[in-house]
């Protein structure tokens, strides 16, 4: 038999597990693991920066609802992913970090690359472990996957000393694990599920919640859009999940679920966490009186921030099926729509701000009008393309106007609140199923990784990049100008403006791509066509109103709008 050093017995391990693609940024410590990726056909997506690959391994995550995996050399490679690590654990999505270390047999003498980590790894991961014999190596492949899957999913981190993995063993003394993780998630407890489904049978107001987890736990999803069909239930799908358990034009109980938690008498959460993009669970975003099913994987989750009547542990779409077979054996669909009328009716309230902002006419262009043009461009012309919401207001403006028609079309940040996060993502997005990317941000997030577009043209990524551009961090300036109206007057803004109007479409001839700096409203559509048909990564830099306030951004000021 032949002989296989550590790299090789990674790359192997990696592809039993599925894994089509790796998100890298080249270095020493790692080599080997590339070599074998490349012999195993695992496509290698080498980035500019290691944040970048993190955020791409994320977003392959979301559109796949397979773990993303992402490869580090030792040292600075590997802290330099640390955000995109946090923002994937605050998220639940399940990331594979596999790190180069300096060589076990230097330790304390002051090697190439050597820092603490593994210990830096261990606090923005769920698990982590470092390799000390590389014929272990499938063994821990193995461990990571399922613990990067197991309850909520979240990122795991393998680190491996370099002297470790060049490592060589014969490859019929390896142990291979297999069936060493589950692949369905469990059912609820019968009596619960009766009581669920009873709950939701008497209820007169009924609303859903699909949360980030349930993104991980859909083997029944079908079922999850039959619930809601069924029963009449006005259903809002956290940006993970949209798109998912139902195409949000063509169902219109997806769209009105917003409205629909904040008026039910009965709430049925499915893989929800309670952080502050949810209220916490709580009044005014969910009606505090409402009688509450919460279905989890994990039961941590399961009471958390809010009270659970009802606590199911079990997989989110399991557990609909479950409580779908009981009501239709017990009740027959409902075909009253005075609680749909009204849960749409409280919805268009809340999103009065942004169909407001729609069709503004002032100029410059309102932000809000901008991310409605390119969404009237996706809804009319690319119906099928990626959409990446970053930045502050700008991730705001362009999510409350898209439309998800399938899963990871519509890919956003967690409650981390982590910006900068586009290039990457749309990295990622596009390496989970081809689809084009209508990448949209803010002018101050578009600079943290702008040249991630050399690695759009290098793997062929047909991507738009549309930039929403207040010559500021607008959310930050907004908000510091609501809160302290009369000193920003007297003293003026504090580290939260940028150039006016920066070109930043002329970058795009760095990579071959195409530019347009765009000023009015009717030549936003046009320009990202010409970009789109050019076949090149390109830039749409649009000017916008300086002054609009996101509903975010007034909520973050603890202010109304005036």
């Amino acid at each position: 038999m032949a002989k296989l050093n550590g790299g090789q017995l990674f790359a192997k391990a990696l592809k039993k597990e599925g894994v089509e693609c790796v998100f890298t940024l080249s270095g020493g410590h790692i080599m080997p693991i590339l070599y074998g990726c490349r012999e195993e056909g695992i496509k290698i997506i080498d980035v500019r920066h290691e944040c970048s690959g993190g955020y791409g391994a994320d977003a392959y995550a979301k559109v796949t609802g397979r773990p993303g995996v992402l490869i580090t050399t030792a040292g600075p490679g590997v802290t330099n992913a640390t955000t995109a690590m946090a923002e994937s654990f605050e998220t639940g999505i399940p990331v594979i970090h596999i790190g180069g270390g300096s060589p076990l047999i230097e330790n304390e003498t002051g090697p190439l690359q050597n820092v603490a980590s593994f210990e830096c790894m261990s606090a923005f991961c769920k698990w982590s472990r470092r390799i000390y014999h590389a014929n272990r190596v499938p063994e821990y492949v193995a461990m990571a996957f399922r613990n990067a899957l197991d309850g909520t999913p979240g990122p795991v981190y393998l680190e491996i000393p370099a002297d470790i993995l060049h490592g060589s063993y014969e490859e019929d003394t390896i142990y291979w694990p297999r069936d060493y993780r589950a692949t369905e998630h469990g059912f609820g407890a019968t009596g619960l599920i009766e009581k669920a489904a009873d709950a939701l049978i008497a209820a007169k107001k009924p609303a859903m919640i699909i949360g980030e987890a349930a993104r991980f736990s859909a083997e029944y999803a079908k079922e999850v859009e039959e619930l809601a069909n069924y029963l009449k239930i006005p259903t809002f799908a956290m940006i993970t999940s949209r798109g998912l358990y139902a195409d949000e034009s063509k169902n219109e109980l997806f769209t009105i679920g917003d409205g629909g938690m904040a008026a039910a008498d009965v709430v049925l959460e499915l893989g929800v966490d309670h952080s502050y993009k949810i209220g916490k669970g709580r009044a005014p975003r969910i009606n505090s009186s409402a009688y509450r099913i919460m279905v989890h994987p994990d039961g941590k989750k399961v009471g958390y921030n809010a009270p659970a009547d009802v606590a199911i542990i079990a997989g989110a779409s399991a557990a609909a099926k479950q409580i779908l077979d009981i009501v239709k054996a017990k009740t027959s669909p409902i075909t009253d729509t005075a609680w749909v009328e009204e849960a749409k009716a409280i919805t268009l309230k809340m999103k009065a701000p942004y169909i407001e902002a729609a069709k503004s006419e002032i100029t410059p262009v309102h932000p809000g009008r901008i991310a409605a043009e390119v969404a009237k461009f996706v809804n009319e012309e690319a119906q099928e393309w990626h959409v990446i919401c970053d930045g502050g207001d700008a991730a705001s403006w362009m999510d409350a106007n898209s439309v998800a028609r399938y899963p990871g079309q519509v890919v956003r940040y967690g409650p981390l609140g982590t910006i900068g996060v586009g290039p990457g993502f749309s990295l990622g997005a596009w390496a989970g199923d081809k689809k084009p990317v209508l990448y949209y941000t803010g002018d101050g997030s578009f600079g943290f990784y702008s040249m991630e577009f050399d690695s759009f043209v290098r793997h062929g990524v047909p991507i738009v990049c549309v930039i929403s551009n207040d010559s500021s961090w607008g959310m930050i300036k907004l908000s510091e100008q609501a809160k302290r109206e009369e000193y920003i007057k007297e003293h003026g803004h504090c580290a939260t403006t940028l150039a006016e109007m920066r070109s930043y479409e002329k970058m795009a001839e760095v990579w071959g791509g195409v530019g347009v700096k765009v000023t009015k409203i009717e030549d936003i559509i046009p320009a990202i066509r010409k970009v789109r048909d050019s076949g090149l990564p390109g830039i749409v830099n649009v000017q916008c109103d300086k002054e609009a306030m996101s509903p975010p951004t007034a909520a973050f000021a603890g202010v109304k709008k005036k």
